[in-house]
C-alpha cells in the first residue's frame, strides 16, 4: 500500500475517534459552555466563541503531548 494512503486512513481513524470522544466528553463537561466562552444570540443567528474550552483543549492536549514525549525517551 502507498505511505500516503497509509497516512489517510490514520488520519482518517483518527478524526472518527476524537469525534466519537467528544461526543461522550460533551455530555459530561458541557465543552463549549464552559465560564468564559462567549454567546452571541440574535433574531436568527447564534455564534459561538468557546475562548475557554480552547484553552482548556490546548493545556490538556499540551500536557499530553509533553507527557508522550517524556514517555517515549
Amino acid at each position: 500500500m502507498h505511505p500516503i494512503a497509509r497516512l489517510l486512513i490514520l488520519i482518517g481513524i483518527v478524526l472518527i475517534v476524537a469525534g466519537v470522544v467528544w461526543q461522550l466528553a460533551s455530555r459530561f463537561l458541557h465543552l463549549g459552555r464552559l465560564p468564559g466562552d462567549i454567546v452571541i444570540e440574535r433574531d436568527h443567528v447564534r455564534i459561538y466563541i468557546p475562548i475557554a474550552t480552547s484553552i482548556l483543549l490546548s493545556v490538556l492536549l499540551s500536557l499530553l503531548l509533553g507527557l508522550w514525549q517524556w514517555w517515549s525517551r
